[in-house]
């Protein structure tokens, strides 16, 4: 396995969103915005509890690091870019080098729903993926009952591909799941 150096980005934001690389001072806003969020995003992510602590939090962070050095995935945290509050999270993970693809994951704090900043994010994801990474395809995988995951699919670009059966397992129980792709041509 080649390790290549992806450097954290400097600067990934449209005016209203940023994505930035994890820092250890990143547990408790984001312990809390789990907590905020474990009845909506819980569902759909089992490790968005109610008790998700700043321990937690800080395993996390420590594995997201440890991801990007390794250029194995790039875990982000979505900020608002006036204020620097914790909106959620924004993933470029499970990369495949060889064929040059990899996953586009996102969750977003319930408080902040609605107001477009996933597909902002997604956005700027993708241009990291594409231009920093050097990926060819992202694919964006959701349960096929996560509505509101396949529509920021789409809003971000994803173009559907098809219904996987049985792609998911949350909670122990095997889920279909929408693929959605973006490729570079697709911006």
């Amino acid at each position: 396995m080649t390790i290549d150096t992806v450097p954290y980005p400097q600067d990934l934001t449209d005016g209203v969103v940023r994505l930035r690389a994890y820092r250890d001072t990143d547990a408790d806003a984001m312990a809390e915005a789990v907590r905020e969020s474990a009845a909506s995003v819980g569902r759909w992510m089992p490790w968005a509890r109610a008790d998700y602590d700043t321990a937690t939090a800080q395993d996390w962070i420590r594995l997201c690091k440890q991801a990007w050095l390794l250029g194995d995935g790039f875990e982000m945290l979505i900020e608002d870019a006036h204020t620097g509050r914790y909106l959620g999270g924004m993933g470029v993970n499970q990369r495949h080098r060889e064929h040059r693809f990899a996953n586009l994951g996102y969750w977003l704090r319930t408080s902040a729903h609605g107001k477009g900043y996933v597909t902002r994010a997604g956005k700027l994801a993708l241009g990291f993926a594409f231009e920093t990474v050097h990926l060819t395809r992202i694919e964006i995988v959701a349960a096929s009952e996560n509505h509101p995951s396949r529509k920021a699919a789409e809003r971000i670009g994803g173009v559907f591909e098809g219904m996987l059966r049985n792609r998911l397992v949350i909670n122990e129980k095997p889920f279909d799941a929408a693929m959605y792709s973006v490729v570079p041509g697709d911006r």
